[in-house]
Order: structure tokens, then C-alpha cells, then sequence
């Protein structure tokens, strides 16, 4: 019975050990996708800043005035053009 018993502890033992084993490599591979994870957020944050810059940089009324006037060859119309309409 004592065998048995001992048996049954050794083998219990080893599950456990088995268990610690596969815990810490299931948290050393997820520990390596978070950090994988947080180095792309952090790229993806870099990128976001500069897009929002550059945003910034094309809507700005300067630069659209710009762009109508030399690509598009837009001016403003003479007091002359202009047509008021009332009802």
C-alpha cells in the first residue's frame, strides 16, 4: 500500500513538474508576442503622427490657395464677374 502510495505521490510530482515547465514556455512565447505587439503599436503610433502632420500640412488654407492657384489655374473673380442673386 505504501508503494502504491508512493508511486502515485513520484508520479503526481512529476506531472506537476511537467505543468511548471509548459507554464513558463507558454508565457515566454506570449511574453515575446506582446512585445512584438507593442513594438507595432509603437510604429503604427510614429506613423499616425506624421500622417497627422502631413494632414495638417495639406489642409492648411495656404497650401490649398497654393495648389487652386498653380495647378489648377484658379483665381478670384473680378468685382466685375460677380453676379448677386436675389429671390
Amino acid at each position: 500500500m505504501s508503494r502504491f502510495l508512493i508511486l502515485v505521490l513520484v508520479l503526481a510530482n512529476i506531472a506537476s513538474a511537467i505543468g511548471v515547465v509548459y507554464a513558463r514556455h507558454r508565457h515566454r512565447v506570449l511574453f515575446d508576442e506582446v512585445t512584438r505587439l507593442e513594438r507595432a503599436r509603437d510604429e503604427l503610433n510614429v506613423e499616425f503622427g506624421r500622417l497627422q502632420l502631413e494632414q495638417a500640412t495639406v489642409a492648411e488654407a495656404t497650401r490649398i490657395d497654393q495648389v487652386a492657384r498653380v495647378r489648377l489655374g484658379m483665381k478670384f473673380p473680378e468685382a466685375a464677374d460677380i453676379v448677386v442673386v436675389r429671390p
